[in-house]
């Protein structure tokens, strides 16, 4: 992240980037470079709000009803709490990141255990919908309390536990834009993505070396 610079709030209905590849990343990438000044769509709990709006995170009707109910500041709070999460697992990533995760690194994970340790669960029998003749009606499904607006870091740090216990950390990698701050997962067949995105950083970079071999062959002759 652009230290001198700073952030630019997102403008109201602004779309989020969501290049990451996995929900973790791309709630680390809810502030980014991916040009020159860095963009916060965290800035405050209405913001949060449409960012979680635009993830499959928190069921719709949960987020309006806490949005609803919520007290006054009170998400606004829990923005606060989901900035300082976003930026203490962004220090985690980028140390670990291009290598394999070891034991040594279990203790750090402490905040995403105690977050996950005020989840609230239960099982629910539901209808199925286009299922064989011969199969029964109903499955069971587990399904979240949505009791407070804290439980909103829940599904976040529900990600971040699935990216360190499910995912290799070698191909975890920050683009190669020289101003980009956006981290993704390469799962690539050879693992060899190198941008944010190819419309982004990968075209700007293509833009660059083209110039560069321009100038080269103008000095040459």
């Amino acid at each position: 992240m652009s230290e001198n610079k700073s952030p630019q709030l997102a403008g109201p209905g602004s779309p989020a980037i969501f290049l990451g590849n996995h929900a973790a990343l791309d709630f680390l990438n809810s502030i980014a470079s991916p040009v020159d000044v860095p963009i916060e769509w965290l800035a405050n709990g209405e913001a949060f709000i449409h960012w979680l709006h635009q993830t499959d995170l928190v069921p719709k009707d949960a987020l309006c009803a806490l949005s609803d109910n919520a007290g006054p500041g009170e998400i606004d709070a829990i923005a606060a709490q989901g900035r300082a999460l976003r930026e203490w697992f962004r220090a985690f990533v980028h140390k670990y990141r291009g290598k394999p995760l070891s034991l040594s690194a279990f203790e750090e994970l402490e905040p995403i255990n105690r977050i996950l340790a005020n989840d609230v669960r239960h099982g629910q029998i539901v209808t199925i919908g286009n299922r064989e003749e011969k199969s029964p009606p109903f499955s069971l499904i587990e399904k979240r309390k949505w009791q407070a607006c804290s439980a909103l870091l829940i599904p976040i740090a529900e990600a971040m536990a699935r990216l360190v216990s499910e995912e290799d950390f070698t191909h975890i990698k920050a683009c190669e834009g020289p101003v980009c701050t956006l981290l993704f997962l390469d799962n690539t067949r050879r693992h060899a993505r190198r941008w944010c995105s190819m419309t982004i950083c990968g075209n700007r970079a293509k833009v660059a070396a083209f110039r560069a071999r321009g100038r080269r062959r103008l000095r040459a002759g």
